[in-house]
């Protein structure tokens, strides 16, 4: 698999009806962290080019919401570079971690599509893809609308899609091996395209001291095209520019915008 962010409904890990799969339950929270710090993922190097782009287009920015936030390690760094941030993230173990993390930080349940903290920051973001889960160009405009309907005028709106339709590699075939003291995580995952449907299977075994355990967590990505994702933001009241930050996003672009 190409990445692992969350998709969003409204009820929890185990919400029927609406994609539950893709939702990250214990299992998979439980090992994040260790599977993406291991690979490399530069968590503090991603939220200075983060706050950078923000403080380039409002230097007075001080309050910042990460959306879909995940374990909350984006924030851990973002909070000493704004006075104030909160978090949203709709998968409860993932929520639990990142406010276990993060002591006197709110991080919100909520569905990134339709989510309503009544109140505005100077900046909002969404990393990691999570936008890729959105399966319609009508769900698309749905959860940047909810962005960014809490970002100030004047604010800064950044999302960092998922893979774009164009150029996508299908059949891509991932594998990590962590190792740490009394534990040991294999992961394997495979991604198959349809249409503009990417189906991503991953399976999991950890070792430890209780023995050894598998299990599999399938996840539905869509592949939206620039202009959609740049419709979206232009349709929600920003005027988007791309920004290629480089080998530091996994090759990966972001959307960023000022309210206008």
């Amino acid at each position: 698999m190409t990445t692992d962010t969350i998709a969003r409904n409204t009820s929890g890990d185990n919400a029927p009806g609406h994609r539950g799969a893709n939702v990250y339950g214990e299992e998979v929270s439980e090992i994040y962290d260790l599977l993406y710090k291991r690979r490399g993922k530069d968590y503090a190097a991603e939220a200075a080019v983060i706050a950078g782009l923000i403080r380039e287009r409002a230097p007075h920015a001080a309050s910042l919401l990460d959306v879909a936030c995940g374990t909350g390690e984006h924030l851990v760094t973002l909070r000493t570079m704004f006075d104030h941030v909160e978090g949203v993230e709709l998968s409860d173990s993932m929520r639990e971690r990142a406010r276990g993390k993060l002591p006197g930080v709110a991080v919100h349940p909520g569905d990134i599509r339709n989510f309503d903290l009544g109140r505005t920051f100077d900046a909002v973001c969404s990393l990691y893809g999570t936008i890729g889960y959105m399966s319609s160009q009508a769900e698309l405009d749905a959860a940047i609308a909810a962005m960014g309907r809490h970002v100030a005028p004047g604010g800064v709106l950044i999302a960092e899609p998922w893979y774009f339709r164009e150029g996508f590699a299908d059949g891509h075939i991932g594998d990590d091996i962590v190792r740490e003291p009394g534990r040991t995580v294999t992961r394997l995952a495979t991604s198959v395209r349809t249409g503009n449907v990417v189906r991503v299977e991953a399976h999991y075994l950890v070792a430890d001291a209780a023995g050894v355990r598998h299990f599999e967590h399938v996840q539905v990505m869509n592949l939206f095209g620039r202009d959609e994702y740049a419709a979206a933001f232009t349709h929600a009241g920003f005027d988007p520019v791309r920004v290629e930050p480089g080998d530091l996003l996994a090759g990966r672009s972001l959307f960023v915008g000022v309210r206008r």
